[in-house]
């Protein structure tokens, strides 16, 4: 299978929504037109540190995505990156697309002087799990969430 990964374009619209609406379906997330909206206006606004890349079959069809952005890191006094979305369709996966996808993200973060990607993933989230041991180091940090009403 020929694959190519590149940032997320204007006429990937469709591509980008069908992946991004299952990935949001996996994780039981609710998603309206305005959320898509936003998402897609946050990749597109030079303004945002927001990124999309879009892994591509050998038709030019999306069959995977991530989302990722420079985060501050107070401790180091320097950017980081923070990988927040990463959905491949399930038919595509052992493919080498995840690979591809965390090689070409590794080479923007490169580019983006930032020393490290973080991410989180759901606990159940076996297979994702398996790939990123192989991937990255799991580290000490246990994550919280306040919700604020």
């Amino acid at each position: 299978m020929m694959l190519s990964v590149s940032p997320l374009l204007e006429q990937d619209r469709n591509d980008w929504e069908a992946l991004y609406c299952a990935y949001v379906h996996f994780y039981n997330m609710p998603m309206d037109d305005e959320i898509l909206d936003t998402i897609w206006s946050w990749i597109f606004d030079g303004e945002q540190d927001f990124y999309c890349l879009l892994a591509k079959d050998e038709q030019g069809k999306g069959i995977g995505f991530m989302h990722y952005r420079a985060m501050p890191s107070p401790i180091r006094g320097q950017m980081v990156g923070f990988l927040d979305d990463l959905f491949v369709q399930p038919e595509c996966r052992g493919s080498g697309v995840v690979d591809l996808l965390f090689d070409t993200l590794h080479d923007s973060a490169k580019d983006k002087g930032w020393p490290f990607i973080r991410w989180i993933t759901a606990d159940n989230n076996y297979r994702g799990r398996a790939v990123y041991d192989k991937l990255a180091e799991k580290t000490q940090w246990q994550t919280y969430q306040m919700t604020v009403e």
